[in-house]
């Protein structure tokens, strides 16, 4: 018999997560411990609270965080919770304060953090003040935006980050100032249905037909090891649309950006759920916040460096461009939003089973390796056992 070479096995493909963990609460708990509390949340800029006392809060996972600017410049993080009887401190998105007074009992702390004032202190006998400051929370501060964690571990923003900084340098982040107040836009799916359709190149073409009249075909992904990128060239060709063509047509030179990003629309998303869309007009941060194993909030707001140093044409031409962008991009999430609606129903079939990810399909396939590391049951194509993650922590 004639000796036959040998033939390799073709590789196993490789596989979507399964549809279960976008709808089962007790994977979802598990999620949450030990996916996102360790994960890095952008909370505002540092222009937004640049006063002392300014703050701005985020509340997600059950915790509400707030971060203000000391009298002394720097910037800090707590918990939202008196350490007396548990009241929120403060209300609301943003404010300005001298001190931080619970409404509840009038305990007082310093900008700080501090305890620095107890009614009917005599009804405490012993009390230590110093042991009773705000509960602090993780900051990190990267290129002017303020990140926190709930929980430590992994890598800083600035090290997850580390392989763009170049790129992003000549945006000048810094510099830069809200064009308005933060958006929030409920979603009924799974956050992860966000997250994987940010990262997603292959539909551009199919369900974006705006983006590719902008791009032509030549919308480029890749993943490093904590961060996906994501980016596009404003091709030349006038485009069919009025507000599309107007935007090309309008967007007037940056002056603190190189010639090849003047026409750029760039995006980077940090795992798990943090994303920049930055375009050469102005510069959004977008985060997908989880509210259960089928709601998400979609947390946003824009921003853009001055445009004082423009003569006024150009200033006017700015503020079309803007607004056109704003255009563009709202019919972008309409298309972007019926299509994770449809994949958060279909993800309900106990049927479906996971499908292969393509070669190309970089960000996804990494996004789903990070998952399954974490929690191995995110390999199974059905659910375990009601009880599991008990058994496992046990």
């Amino acid at each position: 018999m004639p000796n036959l070479p040998h033939l390799a096995a073709a590789p196993e493909p490789e596989l979507s997560l399964p549809g279960w963990i976008y709808r089962d609460p007790e994977y979802f708990a598990v999620e949450m411990e030990r996916v996102i509390r360790p994960a890095w949340q952008i909370v505002c800029h540092e222009s937004d609270i640049a006063e002392p006392g300014a703050w701005q809060s985020l509340d997600y996972l059950g915790e509400s965080v707030i971060v203000i600017r000391g009298d002394d410049g720097a910037a800090r993080a707590f918990l939202n919770v008196c350490r007396h009887r548990a009241s929120r401190l403060v209300s609301g998105e943003q404010g300005c304060t001298r001190r931080l007074t619970c409404p509840y009992h009038a305990w007082t702390y310093g900008l700080d953090g501090r305890l620095i004032g107890v009614p009917h202190k005599s009804d405490y006998p012993g009390l230590d003040r110093s042991a009773l400051g705000l509960m602090p929370v993780e900051l990190e501060t990267w290129q002017g935006f303020l990140f926190v964690r709930l929980a430590p571990g992994g890598p800083s923003v600035a090290e997850m980050m580390a392989p763009y900084e170049t790129e992003i340098a000549p945006y000048r982040f810094d510099r830069l100032r809200a064009l308005g107040r933060v958006t929030l836009r409920p979603r009924a799916v799974n956050w992860k249905n966000v997250a994987d359709n940010y990262s997603d190149g292959l539909h551009i073409s199919v369900a974006h037909p705006g983006l590719t009249r902008l791009f032509g075909r030549f919308y480029r992904i890749e993943a490093e090891a904590h961060c996906d990128r994501m980016s596009g060239d404003l091709v030349e060709r006038p485009s069919s649309n009025l507000s599309e063509r107007a935007y090309q047509a309008w967007l007037p030179p940056i002056p603190h950006l190189p010639e090849a990003l003047q026409r750029r629309w760039l995006y980077f998303k940090l795992w798990p759920n943090v994303a920049f869309d930055i375009y050469p007009d102005q510069i959004d941060f977008m985060q997908f916040l989880p509210v259960s194993p089928t709601e998400t909030l979609i947390r946003e707001i824009s921003y853009a460096v001055p445009d004082a140093d423009m003569p006024e044409r150009r200033r006017r031409e700015m503020r079309a461009a803007r607004y056109l962008n704003w255009r563009i991009n709202r019919r972008v999430n309409a298309e972007d939003s019926a299509l994770i609606a449809g994949v958060q129903a279909g993800m309900a079939s106990r049927h479906w089973t996971p499908g292969p990810l393509g070669e190309s399909e970089v960000c996804l396939r990494s996004f789903a390796r990070k998952l399954r590391r974490l929690i191995p049951e995110a390999n199974l194509h059905q659910p375990p056992a009601a009880g599991w993650s008990r058994e496992e922590s046990g």
